[in-house]
């Protein structure tokens, strides 16, 4: 053997037997595969889908295991009772943002989403605040919403019942959702720049789901040193942070400080309130990587939950028909849907719950941390360790939903036909890190679906039986194939 190769896996191994013994030192991990030299147990999952390869461990190690994604260690949890314990039961000790080095290139431990301790703290808070004064959860942003799901269903008559893929179209209701109470805007659907942001957020989502920004999240060498898909990602990101930025100059001329406007405006009067303090979060860059993160989470999460509705919609017809006769009894033809009809409406319900379910859009949800030396069960996780979470384990569980991988809305019904809560429904993560815009998210899709399929039939241009719902992509996020249908009027 080549002495250059016998050195190099010596060094190798040495490097592995150091960390193991630091990471000794600190805590007692809990089991999991034998990692390789530096590539850790990279090899063991399957890039495609780690969610998947997820479970396959889980069989072998439990619900509670370590894999070394590269050098450092990862613990994995699996199943609802262990998801449950970290994320609820010990919501402080897991409430830290876990190692993704993509986005940590693009928000530098800023914002909302990947930020951590004292700086999280302070923006969480003053973003659920603020969102609420705003009309988060109030009539005030159902009626935003409302007209937004008029506006839509007046884009999709335009198609004249023609095939369409309806990506865009659907994109840009949640979007304006979202810009209305970022910058007091909506866009016009025909608006290149709004078109092309939404493209944009499109393709990265489709790059954060691509096998090779997996390996460049196990590998951060691989984001500085290599060219790949993950470079048009830093590209886009850094184009809509700067469009934002612009935004924010904007409207710093016009600032009122005693007639905020909108979120921008509140967080403008904030750095101004605060311009002595150097200890400060609320800085210019703050705002801007905040406002990116409700930007983004804003559009394409709903907008990729709406359009795998639609497809599983025309996959079964059944279902469909089912939804429009609760909506034609309850709320008629003419009547604008409310977030009241709900309460009357559980199969509609059902149905949005199920979407979600089935869909599992993010399926190993986005990474924890512990805050300090944690204890649970019988190991200590060293504090910083990063934690996944597999949403897919609680949301197809097969004791709570039988039959998982099938899409049925009787997984949360009764036997009377009553909705039925469930614990396990997590799409939205848990604990202290669940998603900030839950409220308005539910809100969206319930309006949203309700009004298209109130106002159009819909048709798939294929036969149901023939539509293939599986993800396209199944990394960051679960994303729907690509597919197109007709919207007939009723």
């Amino acid at each position: 053997m080549d002495p250059v190769v016998v050195l190099v896996l010596c060094l190798s191994c040495l490097l592995l037997l150091s960390l193991w013994k630091q990471s000794s030192r600190k805590g007692k991990l809990p089991p999991g595969p034998t990692p390789l030299p530096v590539i850790g147990n990279i090899l063991q999952l399957d890039v495609n889908d780690i969610s998947k390869s997820l479970i396959n461990l889980s069989k072998v190690y439990g619900p509670v295991f370590t894999l070394y994604l590269g050098l450092k260690p990862t613990v994995v949890l699996h199943g609802y009772e262990a998801v449950k314990e970290a994320l609820i039961d010990l919501g402080e000790e897991f409430s830290g943002r876990g190692h993704f080095p993509i986005f940590e290139r693009t928000s530098k431990g800023k914002g909302i989403v990947f930020s951590n301790g004292k700086r999280w703290k302070e923006i969480r808070r003053f973003c659920l605040m603020t969102l609420r004064n705003f009309g988060m959860g109030k009539r005030s942003i159902e009626a935003r919403v409302q007209e937004e799901a008029r506006c839509l269903v007046e884009e999709l008559r335009k198609t004249n019942a023609s095939p369409c893929n309806p990506t865009f179209i659907l994109g840009c209701a949640p979007c304006n959702v979202i810009c209305s109470i970022i910058f007091q805007n909506r866009f016009d659907y025909k608006d290149k720049n709004f078109l092309n942001l939404l493209e944009l957020l499109n393709v990265n989502v489709k790059i954060l789901s691509s096998p090779w920004v997996q390996v460049c999240n196990n590998f951060p060498a691989f984001i500085d040193y290599f060219p790949g898909s993950h470079n048009k990602l830093l590209k886009n990101v850094a184009y809509i942070r700067s469009y934002l930025l612009e935004k924010i100059k904007e409207q710093q001329k016009s600032l009122d400080i005693n007639n905020p406007r909108d979120f921008i405006d509140c967080f403008l009067i904030k750095m101004e309130q605060e311009k002595h303090n150097q200890q400060s979060e609320f800085t210019i860059e703050n705002l801007v990587t905040t406002t990116s993160d409700l930007f983004a989470a804003g559009t394409e999460t709903m907008s990729t939950t709406l359009r795998y509705g639609l497809l599983l919609l025309i996959k079964h017809p059944e279902v469909t028909a089912k939804v429009q006769e609760e909506i034609d009894r309850v709320i008629g033809r003419h009547r604008i849907p409310c977030m009241q009809d709900k309460s009357h409406m559980p199969y509609m319900d059902a149905v949005v719950h199920e979407i979600q379910r089935y869909v599992d859009l993010l399926p190993t949800n986005l990474p924890h941390a512990v805050t300090h030396d944690t204890k649970f069960r019988n190991y200590l996780i060293p504090k910083g360790t990063t934690i996944l979470t597999s949403l897919t384990s609680v949301l197809h569980d097969d004791k709570e939903f039988p039959n998982p991988g099938v899409f049925d809305p009787g997984h949360f019904l009764d036997k009377s036909g009553n909705f039925k809560k469930s614990d396990y429904f997590m799409p939205f993560s848990a604990g202290k890190r669940i998603c900030a815009g839950e409220g308005l998210a539910r809100m969206e899709l319930f309006l949203f679906l309700t009004t298209i399929l109130q106002k159009f039939t819909l048709k798939s241009v294929v036969d149901p039986k023939d539509i293939d719902t599986t993800p396209a992509a199944n990394g960051f996020a679960s994303v729907p194939p690509s597919y197109q249908l007709c919207f007939i009027p009723v």
